[in-house]
């Protein structure tokens, strides 16, 4: 994944205000079922939001946020309180939901 440039990172944490949380992180952490879980939903939207529960302590939090990210080969766009926004693009540009703009406005 390449490194995203802030404005293209301001522009994904826009389009995932709206978003629900679709993986939830529990007391057992980052687990096989959590991993394969963000892993099909960011193949399916490519913007997804993850929920820590069990974890109030910002340090754990971005710990886990960065295990998460290493695993699905995604981008951490931001964490917002117990939400972190993880993005991956489609590897087929066809498929590609979300262009990146191309320069900062």
């Amino acid at each position: 994944m390449k490194t995203l440039k802030g404005f293209e990172k301001k522009y994904l944490r826009g389009l995932a205000h709206d978003l629900k949380p679709v993986v939830l992180i529990g007391k057992e952490g980052i687990t096989n079922g959590t991993v394969r879980a963000a892993d099909e939903e960011l193949s399916r939207h490519e913007l997804i939001k993850i929920k820590f529960n069990d974890f109030k302590e910002k340090n754990q939090k971005e710990t886990l946020a960065g295990e998460l990210v290493d695993k699905t080969g995604s981008a951490l766009i931001g964490m917002i309180g117990h939400t972190a926004i993880l993005y991956r693009p489609q590897t087929d540009p066809a498929k590609q939901r979300i262009p990146l703009p191309a320069k900062e406005k």
